[in-house]
């Protein structure tokens, strides 16, 4: 589904992503872990076509299809979904306006009919009972007063609404207490399908003992240096990224 060969990401005049390569077939998740300034969420804002990240080599597609060629909306309406690490504020955008609008605008774009309001309020009444999220919080302007496991539970509720194919994860777990991330794993959990794949991010071995992942890849100094099954996050948890990292440099 999501390949990546060759990578090479800048920002401004520094190169960050340095030869990376990705393979993450349907139906299965897959851990990025590394150190802080490795270049995670730098793939990440890549993938999903964040200004300010140029691509000076290599190629990432989904399906076949050039990622890199297409702009940001048009990956959203491919499937991609990314899920900030940091939610953004958006004062005087009540939620569910914002989640119907993005909907539809991803339908219109792929030739599907949008979603009337009945029809909607159904669909997310359900999303925000699973993730026990009070249906009033979705009245006020999106993730505004929220504090960070309710903006947590809110990127997880877009993306049950929006039902992308690609689930990018940029350190899902920050900020959450084990309670919130009980939950939002739930979430992500409940996602998972033979069709769709997912990209988790995240620095620690917690948010993977919750979503369980196929393949685990170590990051460092911008390329993939350690790729393995569950136990090399394990083995991370205990030992550090100290071996990686020098073996890098």
């Amino acid at each position: 589904m999501l390949s990546i060969e060759n990578l090479h990401v800048s920002i401004g005049d520094k190169e960050i992503i340095k030869g990376l390569s990705l393979q993450v077939p349907a139906g299965e998740v897959h851990a990025v872990m590394g150190p802080n300034g490795a270049g995670k969420s730098t793939l990440s804002y890549t993938l999903a076509g964040r200004a300010g990240y140029e691509v000076t080599e290599g190629m990432a597609t989904l399906d076949g299809e050039d990622l890199l060629a297409l702009e940001p909306n048009e990956r959203a309406a491919k499937g991609v979904f990314l899920s900030f690490q940091y939610p953004l504020e958006i004062p005087g955008v009540p939620t569910l306006t914002f989640i119907r609008a993005a909907l539809n605008a991803q339908r219109k774009a792929r030739g599907e009919g949008e979603v009337s309001a009945p029809a909607f309020l159904k669909l997310a009444r359900e999303a925000a009972g699973k993730l026990k999220i009070d249906f009033d919080m979705l009245k006020r302007p999106l993730n505004v007063g929220f504090s960070g496991g309710e903006k947590k539970r809110m990127e997880i509720l877009q993306m049950a609404m929006l039902s992308p194919r690609l689930l990018i994860l940029d350190e899902t777990d920050s900020g959450l207490d084990i309670d919130a991330l009980r939950i939002v794993s739930e979430g992500v959990n409940a996602m998972r399908s033979p069709d769709r794949s997912m990209l988790v991010i995240t620095h620690y071995q917690r948010l993977l003992d919750y979503i369980k992942p196929d393949r685990v890849h170590v990051l460092a100094s911008g390329r993939i240096v350690a790729s393995g099954g569950p136990e090399l996050a394990l083995e991370l948890e205990a030992k550090g990224y100290d071996q990686y990292a020098k073996a890098a440099a």
